[in-house]
């Protein structure tokens, strides 16, 4: 128990949860896996810090790290960890989840998973910090805001859903109406807690003005200083996004079974898809990995086995129906085994020479600081594709494949 100098002892609330595992770990000396779920494990490290059981916090850390709880659960766990602990930074279990969720793009994470506080415990974190962030500063606004509107109303969450659009809908020129918000005065006063540890300066000057001013959810002197800034430097040059841009390992290229085409087989832990006998048309399927925010990026496409016609690229986030040639529609760009480039909006042109043997390799260069792409084929590379120049700004390896095609996905492997 935490030393203290009262003549009454007194616990914390502690969860019989988080007191069932505590009376496990006393009366065996360990404590399994299993034990462990997404609804017991804050309250007993809580526990296990106030009873200084050390070596069960350090049992639960590495349970945490090593299994599915943080990969699944982070919001969540985050969430609790708020709720039970002060914000310390050598709260080791903390700064875990806060990594883990710096790494996942905040679009990704439902509203209802993570708390106002843990959003509030992550942005302090990470703020003015060095640490992988994979969220641009604007969605970071978007999030907080969208999510302080969820706490005061239904209808002043439906308002800022509207008049807040994604960053993909912004940069593909979609105009937002401004509409008076309901509650804006107690969305505001639920979104300063976080106000402070978004970076106003890393979000573009006509965003500020056309978006968020609007609003009147932001204090003024702060939207002043930035405006201040950009009139004395003339422009800021600063990265939209916080701490280092998330670096891509390995484990990231993975094939979706989620966006995954029927009559397509993922094998090998999402590495290779393969179409069955019975895939006669074209089927898509995307990777996992987001491609977004500035950095260049590549991999292979290794096509083991060929089939009528093999298609390499990449596709937007949004509208891709999976069922149909991603190159016949305006969110998929693609490269196909005749050595033609492949988008709904441009017309089909010759690229580089047809390739149609077993085992080809198809390198695929996209460059997100020019919104380029270009492809190399078994090492030869080939130019940049000028033609393509309505890429958005956030992107996923695709391919479309049919009969007897099996596309194996990596990093790119330099000689």
């Amino acid at each position: 128990m935490k030393e203290t100098y009262e003549s009454q002892i007194s616990f914390p609330k502690i969860n019989s949860s988080g007191m069932k595992i505590i009376l496990e770990y006393t009366y065996t000396g360990s404590v399994k896996e299993e034990s462990l779920t997404k609804d017991n494990t804050i309250e007993a490290f809580h526990a296990a810090d106030y009873f200084q059981l050390s070596d069960l916090q350090n049992f639960i850390i590495k349970t945490v790290k090593n299994t599915n709880l943080a990969k699944n659960y982070s919001p969540e766990l985050l969430s609790k960890v708020s709720e039970k602990m002060p914000l310390t930074e050598d709260n080791i279990l903390l700064n875990l989840l806060v990594e883990t969720v710096a790494i996942s793009p905040l679009n990704n994470i439902e509203f209802g998973r993570l708390s106002i506080t843990g959003l509030k415990y992550l942005l302090s974190i990470t703020h003015e910090k060095e640490i992988l962030f994979a969220t641009r500063e604007y969605e970071v606004f978007r999030y907080s805001a969208i999510l302080a509107a969820k706490q005061v109303s239904n209808d002043a969450y439906e308002s800022l859903m509207e008049q807040l659009p994604t960053l993909d809908r912004i940069e593909n020129t979609i105009e937002v109406e401004n509409k008076f918000i309901n509650d804006r005065q107690e969305v505001a006063k639920e979104l300063e807690p976080l106000i402070k540890y978004i970076d106003f300066r890393r979000i573009k000057g006509q965003v500020l003005v056309n978006l968020i001013e609007p609003l009147e959810i932001v204090p003024v002197k702060i939207l002043m200083s930035v405006y201040r800034n950009i009139a004395l430097l003339n422009s800021l040059n600063i990265s939209d996004i916080r701490g280092k841009p998330h670096m891509i390992n390995e484990i990231d290229y993975v094939w979706d079974e989620i966006a995954c085409g029927s009559n397509l087989i993922i094998e090998d832990n999402g590495k290779i898809v393969q179409a069955s006998n019975n895939c006669n048309t074209h089927r898509n399927v995307k990777a996992k990995i987001v491609l977004e925010n500035s950095g260049t990026f590549e991999w292979d496409i290794i096509i083991d086995k060929i089939c009528k016609w093999s298609w390499v690229g990449v596709c937007a986030s949004e509208n891709v129906d999976y069922e149909v040639f991603v190159g016949g529609q305006p969110t998929g760009w693609v490269l196909g085994s005749n050595g033609y480039c492949s988008n709904a909006s441009i017309k089909e042109f010759n690229y580089c020479p047809g390739f149609h043997k077993d085992g080809t390799i198809v390198t695929v260069h996209l460059d997100m600081n020019k919104r380029t792409c270009a492809f190399s084929v078994n090492g030869t590379k080939y130019r940049e594709i000028t033609e393509w120049n309505n890429l958005p700004p956030k992107l996923y390896p695709v391919v479309s494949l049919c009969r007897h095609g099996r596309f194996r996905i990596q990093p790119h492997q330099k000689n």
